[in-house]
């Protein structure tokens, strides 16, 4: 007897929110930008109009610096916050130490310490430890804090336990920074205002995230405290992250700004994140570690089957000795490839389709 055949793949990839692609209005914005010549180096009405809208939802005065990326990004804040004899304090799975390569603290000079996470998440006490290496001078002086928002295991900081860190970190003459990748998936999480996740609750700077929100490139450095950014442009040059062509990353930024369109695709991602976690729940097979906070899925598969099924829709291990992978949702995401995705991890683990029956 014949194998059934294979279930056909979503059109969507669940493997990132970075495999997306980029919001229809944002394709229209960069053809609209490309109409004659403008000044480079963000002397355009394009980064000027991106910069003011940034400001206008922080509603301060927030001094703002456009990036081509994020690791870049985040290179040019902590660069910025840092000297080379300073720290920064870290989660051992924070991106900025397992997924840039060692970028930041190459560009920074800095020592990056890590600590244990608590479900991805730095929690005050944590800081403790290393507060006696104040004013010794045999020890990196701890310097900077820095957070993921949303979490790379998923999870969403409350508004609380931000203001927690930051009063720690103030207390100890530190300063607290911000990856918000998926901060807009936060913010949506929360139904929190981003001036009341992050100027309100004392953030001292942080990296806006647009790329994975429907942006093709293009993130943006914010200091809270505008004092911080003295150096910054000089820092963000060195660091190969000033834009030449500046009028298509802020014209991609007033794109998803407009109208809350940013707020719309992480909503979207968020909603597919858990319907998907809904759509397996009946898979004997899968078994979800926690509902979704935010865009990502987290759940435990028979480790002898994922060869198999990222040969039929890539997605990407996560945490091998639990055997743990991650779905990520984006604002792309339909309902029919939630839908899709579930039935074919059904009928491939259910089923028991081997390496014979492709």
């Amino acid at each position: 007897m014949s194998a059934a055949p294979l279930p056909p793949a979503p059109e969507a990839s669940f493997a990132s929110d970075n495999a997306a692609g980029a919001s229809p209005e944002v394709i229209e914005a960069l053809a609209a930008a490309n109409a004659g010549p403008a000044l480079a180096y963000g002397e355009d009405p394009w980064t000027a109009d991106a910069v003011a809208a940034i400001q206008e939802r922080f509603e301060a005065p927030v001094d703002v610096l456009l990036a081509w990326g994020g690791t870049g990004a985040n290179i040019v804040g902590l660069s910025t916050l840092l000297q080379p004899w300073q720290s920064v304090i870290a989660v051992d799975s924070a991106h900025v130490i397992v997924d840039e390569a060692g970028g930041p603290a190459r560009f920074s000079g800095s020592t990056f310490t890590t600590v244990a996470n608590v479900d991805g998440k730095l929690v005050p006490d944590a800081i403790e430890p290393f507060v006696g290496w104040l004013g010794e001078e045999h020890h990196p002086q701890p310097a900077v804090a820095t957070i993921s928002q949303v979490t790379e295991n998923g999870t969403v900081y409350s508004i609380d336990e931000i203001g927690a860190l930051a009063d720690r970190c103030h207390a100890h003459g530190m300063l607290l920074h911000l990856d918000g990748a998926r901060i807009a998936n936060a913010l949506v999480a929360s139904g929190a205002t981003l001036a009341e996740m992050v100027r309100d609750t004392g953030v001292d700077a942080m990296t806006f995230g647009f790329t994975k929100n429907g942006a093709v490139f293009g993130e943006a450095v914010v200091y809270l405290r505008p004092e911080l950014a003295a150096h910054a442009r000089f820092v963000r040059k060195q660091a190969g992250q000033l834009v030449s062509k500046s009028r298509f990353v802020g014209a991609q930024i007033s794109a998803l700004l407009r109208d809350d369109l940013w707020l719309r695709n992480a909503r979207s991602a968020n909603d597919r994140a858990a319907e998907l976690t809904v759509a397996v729940a009946g898979i004997d097979a899968v078994d979800v570690v926690r509902p979704p906070e935010a865009n990502a899925v987290f759940a435990r598969i028979p480790w002898d089957r994922l060869d198999e099924l990222q040969r039929w829709s890539f997605f990407w291990p996560w945490d091998p000795a639990d055997a743990q992978v991650r779905w990520m949702a984006s604002f792309a995401t339909t309902s029919e490839d939630v839908a899709t995705f579930a039935a074919g991890l059904r009928q491939l683990l259910d089923a028991g389709v081997g390496q014979s029956e492709r």
